[in-house]
């Protein structure tokens, strides 16, 4: 069968046939585990392959024109370009794609799993903030001291959230902050309908009681957060990163935690993960998870029901939706 439908001098069907074309062609996808094989059954014109990630290709390989890799995993990239002779399209299972982007080979393009995972991270975003403002990690200690120390906290009520990011993860924040009463201001790259330029950032610090960042780890964003950022938000403010480490300057942020002035939620640090040794464990006035703000039940089940959509609009000779354009 598939003999068939094999592809003779050209690229196949949906569209995007040429001089060799001769009729449909089965689009092979190499995925790492079962759940990969099941979630692409339902598509007549994708034939699913499992491949394990500790052993070599099979066969099938030197037909694959998708890979889906194992989730937040870059693996041997290196090794694609003469292992996949036919590879067009890297599908990966989780959002963030700085960990393939400089290993891809030329001429295949990447494809993320947006929309799987921002509502747990803005979920994670949001209860982080509440555990700070109602001081949860407080009333923790003192329950494990068998101590009652009753008293009034802060509120999420009325406060002004700047989110830097407004993508996907952007938008599940503010949908969450607009349930709590908070005000939301999105600030990105580039100024749009509802949506700050960078370059507005200075004037808009001092004017929020908190900073979500959920901005992909570019070359721009790298370092985004530093001194002069963290030094233009008022006192008492709070950073959340649910974004990766290395968009904040660790040492800068240390600064303003061990002073008091700021406080923080970091799902992600830089170095990641942390030494046993760094000052992060320890500072105060940080709220502080090992990069698990995506990691939920059936978090899975979602990242590969958007690979599904996006292998399938490949197979169909359409763009998918998620491939990595650069845009925050």
């Amino acid at each position: 069968m598939l003999g068939r439908l094999r592809l003779i001098g050209g690229r196949r069907a949906g569209g995007r046939a040429d001089a060799g074309y001769r009729g449909p062609v089965t689009t092979i996808v190499l995925v790492p585990n079962e759940q990969g094989v099941q979630a692409l059954a339902g598509n007549p014109d994708v034939r699913a392959v499992r491949y394990r990630p500790e052993e070599p290709f099979p066969a099938e390989a030197a037909e694959a024109e998708v890979l889906v890799p194992m989730f937040l995993s870059a693996g041997a990239v290196g090794a694609l370009a003469e292992n996949l002779p036919r590879l067009r399209l890297i599908q990966l299972l989780s959002a963030g794609a700085e960990a393939w982007l400089p290993r891809t080979p030329p001429g295949v393009r990447i494809s993320t799993a947006r929309g799987a995972h921002g509502g747990s991270t803005a979920e994670w975003a949001l209860a982080a903030i509440l555990a700070i403002y109602r001081e949860l990690p407080a009333f923790e200690r003192t329950r494990l001291e068998r101590r009652w120390d009753q008293r009034g906290t802060d509120t999420l009520q009325g406060k002004r959230v700047l989110v830097l990011g407004a993508g996907d993860l952007g938008r599940e924040m503010r949908r969450r902050l607009n349930a709590s009463d908070a005000s939301t201001t999105f600030v990105a790259r580039t100024a749009r309908d509802g949506v700050h330029g960078l370059d507005e950032l200075p004037g808009l610090l001092p004017e929020h009681d908190v900073v979500v960042v959920m901005v992909p780890l570019t070359a721009e964003t790298t370092g985004l957060v530093d001194a002069d950022f963290l030094a233009a938000m008022p006192d008492r403010a709070i950073l959340v990163n649910a974004a990766r480490g290395q968009v904040v300057d660790t040492d800068a942020l240390l600064a303003e935690l061990t002073t008091g002035r700021l406080r923080a939620a970091l799902d992600v640090t830089d170095p990641e993960p942390l030494p046993e040794d760094h000052p992060l464990w320890t500072v105060d006035g940080l709220l502080l998870t090992p990069h698990v703000g995506g990691s939920t039940r059936g978090g899975q089940d979602r990242a590969w029901a958007v690979a599904a959509r996006q292998i399938g609009l490949f197979a169909s000779g359409a763009d998918p939706e998620n491939l990595v354009h650069g845009e925050y």
